[in-house]
């Protein structure tokens, strides 16, 4: 009989922003390879497998929830851990009562934060962290925008929320202090972002939506600890130019704009250049954006390592924690 896979992962069929669209992406070529059994990532059950199944998803920080719940039964073959990672103990210090029981780690980040484990307070778990690139369903973000606004009139767009790690503070001072930096937000958030106009939620899948995205060039947004928004990408399958800073997870990745992180003369340069580049240079910086999308940041590719991790053998010791190591990780768990 075949293993049973079973996935902890937020889904809804009718949501496609993160993380649903993981959690429908990869669960529904799962129920196509394997048996499957959903669990949503706060479920409080455990999992009782039978001998070979295989565990796939993501903890979360509450205790009793499903994964860390059900994750050291000596029944499951492989034990899979996929989640966000960028070296902050507010994201992922929780994770750190997960990673020893887990074969593998596969760390959904850009190129920014995973070539820089080594040197994060996060390099014991590296042996176990397989880098997965995130992806968008181009059926759900249509290629919208074909003309780009004058010279010195182009607009740009934050979409997101307000947690730390979007370091939406500096996205004010960029809209105060820059020339050429039409800043929108559309989103939700705890607090307001000082300066820049909001439109609150939008959903995307209404046409005026989409009609609202062509009117903006770029989708902006300044992140100081995120992993990789799937923002960047919809918004580059919508034909926007992504601008972000590195430490948003992408660092000279083609079709996207790095913008230096709370450095306001810095950004100045980059604001000044996208406002006076050729509409022709922007058409090519877009064209290598989508070509991006069909050659590498697709599901059918981000799959491909899910089902590598569950069929290989893989599974490389960790060694112990230092006290330095052990102390940070407790002492950050028992604050929050």
């Amino acid at each position: 009989m075949s293993k049973t896979v079973h996935f902890v992962y937020p889904r809804d069929a009718a949501r496609h922003s993160s993380p649903y669209c993981i959690g429908n992406e990869v669960g529904d070529r799962l129920a196509r390879d394997y048996p499957v059994c959903f669990y949503d990532w706060r479920d409080r059950t455990t999992i009782r497998p039978s001998p070979g199944d295989v565990l796939v998803g993501h903890p979360h920080r509450r205790t009793g929830t499903v994964f860390t719940a059900s994750l050291r039964d000596p029944n499951f073959a492989r034990r899979i851990l996929i989640q966000p990672y960028a070296p902050d103990m507010r994201q992922n210090s929780y994770t750190n009562q997960s990673i020893d029981a887990c074969d593998l780690y596969l760390a959904i980040t850009g190129n920014y934060w995973f070539d820089r484990v080594g040197a994060s307070g996060f390099a014991r778990w590296q042996p176990k962290m397989r880098h997965m690139d995130l992806a968008v369903n181009r059926a759900h973000f249509p290629l919208l925008k074909t003309r780009f606004n004058p010279p010195g009139q182009r607009r740009f767009v934050y979409i997101g929320n307000t947690s730390h790690l979007k370091n939406t503070g500096y996205l004010s001072r960029l809209r105060a202090q820059c020339r050429g930096a039409d800043i929108t937000w559309i989103g939700r958030g705890k607090r307001r972002i000082a300066g820049v106009p909001s439109l609150g939620f939008v959903d995307f899948s209404q046409p005026q939506a989409q009609e609202l995205v062509r009117q903006f060039d770029f989708m902006i947004t300044v992140g100081s600890l995120d992993p990789n928004p799937t923002t960047i990408l919809e918004s580059m399958a919508w034909g926007l130019v992504p601008v972000c800073t590195p430490q948003s997870g992408y660092e000279h990745a083609p079709g996207i704009v790095n913008l230096p992180l709370d450095d306001v003369a810095g950004a100045q340069s980059v604001f000044d250049r996208l406002q006076r580049m050729g509409e022709e240079e922007l058409l090519q910086v877009q064209a290598q954006g989508q070509a991006a999308l069909d050659r590498h940041y697709h599901w059918d590719r981000f799959y491909a390592a899910v089902r590598e991790a569950i069929e290989s053998h893989e599974s490389p010791q960790l060694r112990p924690p230092t006290l330095a190591e052990w102390l940070k990780f407790r002492c950050f768990d028992l604050i929050v």
